[in-house]
């Protein structure tokens, strides 16, 4: 430390930017590490609520609807009598309500005073609100309401609250692997590049003053302590900067939230095991890098005084391509060919490897191939910054390395990414493109019907009525009868042939099953609203169709024109069916606008499960906070690497200078030094994470495995990140010539 700061302003500086961005990178593995204790801090409180059956004089029903896109848990209690066995108090209430009592969630007190509708919702009077140990999060839609035993239809005898295991995680098991695994790799894996590259800052100019003590007389073993120490206080200093930063960042982010993710700023501060790995863990990796990057140094300091030639740099690490890519590709062949090697315990282990073997291999062959390609275009060049650039290149294709890697990682984990969120869509809602959301009639006026058309992302709004069934419940033969027009029947279904505007029709899909087949001529009853029934024959004109899905459309229904439709037909056997485009941001969009024009209404979005739906918003949020932050340690990477090569570089290119090199060519030279490299790792980063990214589809076992959407946004993205760079290396070359850096040798 006394050579640090004896060695001027520069040294100091240098000292002051290593643990600035020390710290960067332990404020992102702060987070990232953070994550899993945030997750896990949820389940165990929503776990510890979780009503048990057992013996006892209280019963309860529990009750989990949606409201808006949002799930809402509401559980009603019910006293059959004094009892003398205590009764059971979940977390977070000191007593059960009782008859005419509820006691709610604060986030479910601001719906209910936003919208007075809402009230339905929770019958009886608010005695209280249930305190965070009782939640899973501040956002979250939680409810005892007290009633009587007679108005609970399905009622158990509550023994106890609390689970082992929450039955409505916020992330299913499975997921959470796989997500960790993608944070790994477009978090982690970037991270470790860019404490490498802090650790090594003026690699050069700190190489030769390394030789010179070496030369004066100190050991070789304390040569390489000099080095790791200054990396090591460097890294510790901005630990404890990091940590700082993360906990004042915690603090702000957890009162703000991510979308589908909320949690209390104790949940998301870092446990003694994260801490120590900020504290020891990075220090320790500056301390090998630092035994590392100086070995050189100690080992043969003429040869780094005098700058003497360099080895080129080994392959042995381009071979991990091998495996990875061929076995990534091998899926992509047996998915083009025919076959389908989704399921089984062979890809889950088989794809993540080759996922990190590519991943290995993109970062340790840049070296070598870039080196390989620059030697060639040197020779071939017919200009002289290209040539420039190239022999530059060709000498020192390490700090190529350092300068682009993190940004290549972040492209080859941007397409795996992109995979998981289209697996976890697939496997979240069904496969048509259209989304159909079920109303009763009976739970809507005919002003919030007509405001429901109106939200947006409804498409549009189909009435369909059920024949009337008796009331002992018996299985008989019934009708459907769907009122549309034939335009809505072509636009939301696969294919409609046959269909006559003006006439009921029946609709016919002779390739799937019926679940109730109603034949021309037969007469069904269908209620009115004064309790008579009206009859609706079968008729014998039939539409082809191919319905989605979904059954807005099924096979048996009758088609009819909305002019034909029996007046005054009754609404409790009726469904108000809205349409609309089926992603998940519409769906959310409408679901939304649907619990705000009818809060109270029982909303059915056929074939997705609110949970999963939520789940794929949490883990969305999850994963672009990991892009985030993936971007940004690549950009750091790449910005002090640059700013790093650019002052290592003073020297040459103040020879250069002195030569009568003109600035504008110094400045192609630098730029064509950043671009060659980066062109080289971003191609390769497309097509291996691109394939990659089909291998993990194809292995899922979805109906997408080729991500062709996807592919414009990596080469958009690719392109963009070469412009910022180009942009970015233009000032890092200045005309001035400073006498300092002129060599003396």
């Amino acid at each position: 430390m006394r050579l640090l700061w004896g060695s001027g302003r520069r040294g100091r500086v240098r000292f002051l930017l290593m643990a600035l961005g020390s710290g960067l990178g332990v404020a992102c593995l702060a987070a990232v590490l953070t994550i899993p204790s945030i997750l896990n801090a949820h389940d165990a409180r929503t776990a510890a609520r979780e009503p048990r059956p057992g013996t006892s004089t209280v019963l309860y029903q529990e009750f989990r609807d949606p409201y808006g896109s949002q799930p809402l848990h509401r559980v009603f209690i019910a006293r059959k009598g004094p009892g003398h066995t205590p009764t059971p108090v979940p977390p977070g209430i000191e007593r059960l309500p009782s008859d005419g009592e509820a006691i709610i969630s604060p986030k479910l007190t601001e719906v209910l005073a936003a919208n007075p509708r809402t009230s339905g919702l929770v019958p009886g009077r608010v005695t209280g609100t249930i305190a965070p140990e009782g939640l899973g999060d501040s956002q979250d839609l939680y409810a005892y309401i007290g009633t009587t035993p007679e108005k609970l239809t399905e009622a158990k005898e509550l023994g106890s609250f609390g689970a082992g295991r929450s039955w409505r995680e916020i992330v299913d098991p499975s997921t959470l692997t796989i997500l960790r695994f993608t944070l790994v790799c477009i978090v982690l894996l970037p991270l470790v590049i860019f404490l490498s590259v802090c650790a090594r800052l003026s690699g050069e100019s700190r190489a030769r003053r390394l030789a010179a003590l070496r030369l004066v007389g100190l050991s070789m073993k304390d040569t390489l302590r000099v080095n790791a120490g200054e990396s090591f206080m460097a890294a510790s200093v901005g630990a404890l900067l990091g940590i700082t930063g993360y906990l004042g960042a915690n603090e702000v982010m957890a009162r703000v939230g991510l979308p589908g993710l909320h949690w209390y700023p104790a949940d998301g501060r870092p446990g003694l095991a994260t801490t120590a790995v900020c504290l020891l863990g990075c220090p320790a990796l500056a301390w090998v890098v630092g035994q590392f990057s100086a070995r050189r140094a100690a080992v043969s300091p003429i040869g780094v005084r005098r700058t003497g030639e360099r080895k080129p740099p080994k392959v042995f690490g381009t071979l991990l391509l091998i495996p990875g890519i061929g076995i990534i590709a091998g899926y992509c062949l047996l998915s083009v060919v025919g076959r389908d090697p989704s399921g089984g315990p062979a890809s889950s282990l088989l794809v993540p490897g080759a996922v990190l073997f590519t991943g290995a291999g993109l970062v340790f062959g840049l070296a070598p191939v870039t080196a390989s390609l620059a030697r060639r275009l040197a020779s071939a060049a017919k200009s002289l910054p290209v040539a420039l650039a190239m022999r530059r290149t060709e000498i020192d294709p390490g700090s190529s390395l350092r300068v682009v890697t993190g940004l290549v990682l972040l492209v080859f984990g941007a397409s795996l990414t992109q995979g998981v969120l289209i697996e976890l869509d697939q496997v979240s809602r069904l496969t048509a493109p259209v989304q159909q959301y079920d109303i009763r009639l009976s739970d809507v006026s005919p002003t919030q019907r007509a405001a429901l058309a109106k939200v947006p992302g409804v498409q549009t709004t189909v009435v369909s009525y059920s024949s009337w069934d008796p009331l002992d419940g018996s299985d008989v033969a019934r009708a459907d009868v769907v009122a549309a027009t034939c335009t809505q029947l072509s636009a939301y279904t696969k294919m409609a042939a046959g269909c006559v505007d003006g006439q009921i029709m029946q609709l016919r899909d002779d390739r799937s099953p019926f679940e109730y087949d109603p034949k021309p001529g037969e007469r069904y009853p269908f209620a009115l609203a004064d309790g008579r029934q009206v009859l609706l024959a079968v008729p014998s004109k039939q539409i082809d169709v191919r319905p989605w899905d979904v059954p807005l459309f099924r096979s048996g229904s009758l088609l009819v024109p909305p002019s034909l439709l029996p007046p005054n037909l009754a609404d409790a056997e009726g469904t108000l069916t809205l349409v609309s485009d089926a992603d998940p941001d519409t769906v959310r969009a409408v679901l939304d606008g649907i619990g705000a024009v009818a809060p109270t209404a029982s909303v059915e979005p056929v074939g997705i499960v609110i949970d999963s739906l939520a789940q794929l918003t949490v883990i969305r949020s999850l994963l672009v906070v990991g892009m985030v932050l993936g971007l940004v340690i690549g950009v750091a990477a790449f910005v002090v690497s640059v700013a790093d090569r650019a002052l290592e570089r003073r020297g040459q290119v103040t020879a250069l200078a002195l030569l009568g090199a003109r600035a504008g060519t110094l400045r192609v030279v630098q730029v064509v030094q950043v671009l060659l490299p980066l062109v080289v790792g971003l191609g390769a980063a497309i097509v291996t994470g691109w394939l990659a990214e089909s291998s993990y589809l194809i292995t899922g076992g979805g109906a997408v495995h080729w991500d062709w959407e996807g592919l414009p946004l990596l080469f958009a993205s690719a392109l963009g990140v070469m412009l910022a760079a180009a942009v970015a290396s233009v000032p890092m070359v200045r005309r001035h010539i400073d006498p300092e850096h002129i060599r003396r040798d």
